[in-house]
């Protein structure tokens, strides 16, 4: 599938966001279970891949209880089965009186610009999501916070592991749908691909991405199913032994593939440590990339509450230790004893602007 241009994607999103009617009903939302000391209500929607996704939807909610028991406030939370909920989801929680409610994800913008537009008096924060529909480089409401993570750091990290790993000198890399929130990790990936070689003198390839045309392997969504598979499948009747699937529960389909193929293949996570949040996978993964959205949720949460909103973007980068590269947890002793040790030195260069890392989709390019 061929990269869809964010301009696009975004254009279709703020013309969405005019049309949405915020009503109907939605699943009631689910109050925390601390006892409340404070009348400061956060509120939270997740996208269609739910708070049991192994995922950001789950890290964003982890985020929004931690935050809540830290000030002694109540939470509210509602999940949305599609993408039909999500405007009726925010106008639930309006009507329960929320004072910040987060968005999980780029497919909520329309939605959350149109909710913050038509209720100034409420502050928003999206994850994913720059709320920039006119494209000028800010979000387009005042009372709307972009959490956003430059991913591509950590997932160089990644590709260079991956390079590292790799004996058949195959890497590959898929995703859900083309869109920044997931093309950074790819973009970063190859990258770091690219750097090992060059560091090293050798030839690992990376498929499924080419970073210059932005063109690659997508499944078209986020759900884990056939499509997931065989986008997986392709990659390994390739010869690639490391994979690296972004879009939430797609990984799932990954390491099924990888168990049908056998041999000695490598899955990398993203978002979360998966090693810890999915047991069931811990022994196919090499490592994860990942990223903060608790931190960034937390941090937006609690700043709010104290006072302290504005609209100026949360980025999580290895320097805020916003994303970041997972231990290699049970291939520790398959991977070159010198390799964590290249790591730590990469990752010192890279904040130290001696190692530049770039795509696209970094925030505020």
């Amino acid at each position: 599938m061929t990269l869809t241009s964010r301009k696009a994607v975004l254009g279709l999103a703020s013309i969405a966001a005019s049309a949405l009617v915020l009503a109907g009903c939605a699943a009631a939302p689910t109050p925390a279970d601390t006892q409340a000391s404070t009348d400061y209500l956060p509120c939270e929607v997740s996208d269609d891949g739910g708070f049991d996704d192994h995922s950001f939807n789950e890290l964003a909610l982890k985020g929004l209880t931690d935050a809540a028991k830290e000030i002694g406030a109540q939470e509210k939370h509602v999940e949305s089965g599609s993408e039909d909920d999500y405007a009726p989801n925010i106008e639930s929680l309006l009507g329960e009186g929320c004072n910040l409610i987060v968005t999980v994800g780029f497919k909520l913008s329309a939605a959350t610009l149109a909710a913050a537009t038509a209720n100034t008096d409420v502050n928003f924060a999206i994850v994913d999501d720059g709320l920039d529909a006119d494209f000028n480089g800010t979000p387009d409401v005042d009372n709307g916070k972009p959490i956003l993570f430059d991913t591509a750091q950590a997932a160089f990290l990644a590709g260079y592991a991956a390079a590292s790993y790799s004996k058949t000198g195959v890497v590959g890399t898929f995703g859900g749908i083309p869109i920044p929130p997931v093309t950074i990790f790819m973009d970063g990936f190859v990258d770091g691909v690219a750097y090992y070689n060059d560091q090293n003198g050798t030839d690992v390839q990376a498929i499924g991405w080419d970073k210059a045309a932005q063109t690659g392997t997508f499944t078209g969504g986020f759900a884990a199913g056939v499509e997931a598979k065989t986008a997986a499948q392709g990659l390994l009747d390739q010869n690639a032994d490391v994979i690296l699937p972004v879009g939430g529960p797609i990984y799932q389909s990954a390491a099924e593939a990888i168990r049908d193929k056998g041999g000695d293949i490598a899955l990398i996570g993203v978002d979360a440590d998966v090693y810890n949040t999915d047991p069931s996978v811990a022994d196919l993964l090499l490592t994860s990339v990942m990223k903060g959205v608790d931190a960034g949720v937390h941090d937006v949460v609690v700043a709010a509450a104290a006072g302290d909103f504005d609209n100026t973007p949360y980025v999580g980068t290895l320097e805020n230790n916003g994303v970041g590269l997972a231990p290699f947890h049970d291939f520790e002793s398959k991977v070159d004893s010198k390799l964590q040790g290249q790591l730590d030195d990469l990752k010192a260069a890279i904040i130290a602007g001696d190692v530049e890392v770039t795509s696209p989709a970094t925030p505020g390019q």
